[in-house]
């Protein structure tokens, strides 16, 4: 009886023990799925958000963008020659 008892108490103690970290590791691959998937969504809106920069920052768009709506209102001048800046709607 003693020698079941002791077979028996070691098997239960790994059943629960093997429960308990099966529990664990299926809460661990379950937040590193959601934190990977998070990371490739925002991966996605900064390639987004980088292409967009690179477009509209570029000078030849700058330029065109310029010309297309400003043709009359800017012009060019020196980076040194800016001392006051003046605002036409105040």
């Amino acid at each position: 009886m003693l020698k079941k008892i002791l077979i028996f108490i070691p098997i239960i103690v790994l059943i629960i023990s093997t429960t308990f970290i099966k529990n664990s590791t299926k809460k661990l691959d379950k937040y590193i799925f959601e934190t990977q998937e998070d990371l490739r969504a925002l991966n996605d809106i900064y390639e987004l958000v980088l292409l967009d920069y690179n477009y509209l920052t570029s000078p030849n768009k700058l330029m065109e963008y310029s010309q297309m709506y400003f043709e009359k209102d800017l012009r060019k001048i020196e980076i040194t020659d800016l001392k006051n800046f003046t605002f036409k709607n105040e």
